[in-house]
């Protein structure tokens, strides 16, 4: 059925959570979801390419595209800007693609009111929360890395444990205890998606 559309999917999870390596998983079973492309007003790291890695924009730019209501989130983090263009998800799922909007907390619900004002973006996108068994799970995982100092953990718990309290807002629930059965629950999940009555034409049955 060519002319189905996408469905653009938020995806959020705290810090430790596994949900690169998951999402990873997911695509092996699934390549051609795509991730969209975020802008960006810092400048490009060595081998970043614009409009593959991000689009890099002026801060002056940036604001303009504010103004005008073409990002469906937007975010400040620390001197620069971040955003999702509704033109690059939305261009996407017309196509039949759908794409996978890896984002946090803040970004995610940006999206969910403005999905209340766009019919097209209300009928596109679903939320998907991925979380750990426990908290207590979660901070053996955060500890496990040996990467970041007690200050780091610390910081990033409460991070997660302010997002955990988020899950309701989202469709559905993953829980990510283990990888492999996760990796089948959100594969099965997203491929439900394409079945989606949002995602079908009106005159689908028309004689």
């Amino acid at each position: 059925m060519s002319d189905r559309t996408g469905t653009i999917i938020v995806l959020s999870g705290p810090s430790g959570v596994g949900k690169s390596t998951l999402v990873g998983r997911v695509r092996e079973a699934m390549p051609e979801l795509q991730f969209s492309i975020s802008c960006t007003t810092r400048a490009p790291r060595t081998g970043e390419r614009n409009g593959v890695h991000y689009y890099f924009l002026s801060h002056e730019e940036f604001g303009r595209r504010v103004e005008r209501g073409e990002f469906v989130e937007h975010a400040q983090v620390f001197a620069n800007r971040y955003g999702t263009l509704k033109s690059e998800v939305l261009g996407r799922i017309r196509g039949g693609s759908s794409v996978i909007l890896d984002i946090d907390v803040q970004g995610a619900m940006q999206i969910r009111r403005a999905a209340e004002t766009d019919p097209e973006l209300k009928r596109s996108t679903v939320f998907v929360f991925i979380g750990p068994p426990s908290v207590e799970t979660l901070e053996k995982r955060l500890r496990g890395r040996a990467t970041d100092s007690e200050e780091q953990i610390t910081l990033r718990l409460e991070n997660a444990r302010r997002e955990l309290s988020f899950w309701r807002n989202y469709d559905y629930l993953v829980i990510n205890g283990d990888l492999e059965t996760a990796a089948a629950e959100m594969t099965g999940l997203f491929r439900s998606f394409a079945l989606r009555t949002a995602a079908l034409p009106e005159d689908l049955f028309d004689a």
